[in-house]
């Protein structure tokens, strides 16, 4: 009975929760499996491949466990919520809000809804510490153990107070392709987006985490990013992204010609080779400029930030030619940034874009599929000793 002194019984309780829990997913681990662990069977379908650590908040406290990593295949165990870090990273921020005096009627009845009346601050303070210390491990984490030759960075933004002030604030983020063909999420900031000086002190950041091997910076053209890729990754290329540059020529097209010139320019990334990829600009560029002079000038600036990625693997150009991917990350960022409305200040911007990122990271890095195939990315490096690989097509990625 000694142990259920004040203090001791709640960490008993916990561990209990913690060995209970663990024993639920290594049995339905096994059942995936077609074994348990260790054991030889006719049922088994893969093997274990390690752990990824997750902390659960539960009533008794935040309890880690492990979940197995398979080598074929995903699992993700039915008794732990999908994405309840995300969700608990929202419940802070919205309640940070509310005890700050800055939420809207819709944010309060959210608060009715989750039971959150009558929330302290102090519980709030805690709920975040927690958060923000699991946050601050998953954007410090090293980042050397492998290469990553293609790098996303772009910027969402989301409306924070500062001051007393609303302002929209720029929230960047940094993915990027393996040398493995694995997708993985780099980091995030929040800052101004067109500052040479905020741009070279977040890829600055990272390098120091250890990140290498880059080949090519996929972004959008923001006033002093190029500067700071320039200076930070010097020998990378630097890809504009088609799709924002598409915009930017379109912006000077007059409306009833827009569906003409969007044609025309499409027919640019048609073409099989660099070669005839470069000639078909300068037609395009040609044709464009008789009807429209001030176009000449804006296709020449771009012609060689745009076309960068076709001097890489063919099976890897549609993947690279644009921000596209880190843009769907962008959109899931802004729906679950939706229910805030005003986030109270950057740190609360950190915590619940952090949580999102770290969640979406364990799902890439654990998922069976690769973003770029491994036999593909074996192209990029040809004078190291690869295993043979299978005849790559056009078509594979």
């Amino acid at each position: 009975m000694r142990r259920f002194v004040p203090g001791e019984g709640v960490d008993l309780v916990r561990e209990s929760v913690r060995i209970v829990l663990q024993e639920l997913i290594e049995s339905e681990a096994s059942a995936v499996i077609g074994a348990d662990r260790y054991e030889r069977t006719p049922e088994r379908v893969t093997e274990r491949n390690g752990v990824r650590w997750r902390e659960l908040m539960t009533k008794a406290g935040t309890v880690e466990v492990g979940i197995p990593k398979l080598r074929k295949g995903s699992f993700f165990p039915s008794v732990l919520e999908p994405r309840r870090r995300i969700d608990q990273a929202l419940y802070a921020v919205v309640m940070e809000a509310w005890v700050n005096g800055v939420s809207t009627r819709a944010v309060d009845d959210l608060i009715q809804a989750l039971g959150g009346t009558g929330i302290s601050k102090s519980e709030v303070s805690r709920i975040c510490a927690a958060l923000d210390e699991e946050v601050g491990k998953f954007r410090t984490r090293r980042l050397d153990a492998i290469e990553y030759p293609y790098v996303f960075l772009d910027a969402t933004y989301l409306h924070v107070r500062d001051d007393r002030l609303v302002t929209s604030k720029a929230v960047v983020v940094a993915t990027a392709v393996t040398a493995d063909g694995r997708r993985e999420i780099l980091g995030l900031d929040v800052g101004d987006s067109e500052d040479e000086v905020f741009w070279r002190g977040f890829l600055t950041a990272l390098k120091g985490r250890g990140l290498g091997g880059v080949r090519l910076v996929i972004s959008d053209q923001h006033a002093g990013l190029v500067a700071a890729i320039r200076r930070c990754f010097q020998g990378a290329g630097h890809q504009r992204c088609r799709v924002h540059y598409a915009r930017n020529l379109l912006a000077l097209v007059p409306k009833a010609q827009m569906d003409m010139v969007a044609a025309v320019f499409r027919t640019i990334f048609a073409q099989p080779d660099p070669e005839s990829m470069s000639t078909t600009w300068d037609q395009v560029r040609d044709q464009l400029a008789a009807r429209l002079p001030k176009i000449a000038p804006h296709m020449d600036d771009a012609k060689a930030e745009v076309l960068a990625f076709n001097t890489f693997p063919r099976v890897h150009w549609r993947k690279i030619w644009s921000t596209n991917p880190l843009e769907r990350l962008n959109k899931e960022i802004k729906r679950r940034a939706r229910v805030v409305g005003i986030f109270p200040n950057e740190a609360s911007v950190i915590r619940l874009v952090g949580m999102i990122l770290a969640d979406t990271n364990d799902e890439w890095v654990t998922d069976e599929r690769r973003y770029l195939s491994e036999g593909s990315m074996a192209l990029l490096y040809p004078d190291r000793d690869n295993e043979p690989i299978a005849a790559i097509t056009d078509g594979e990625a």
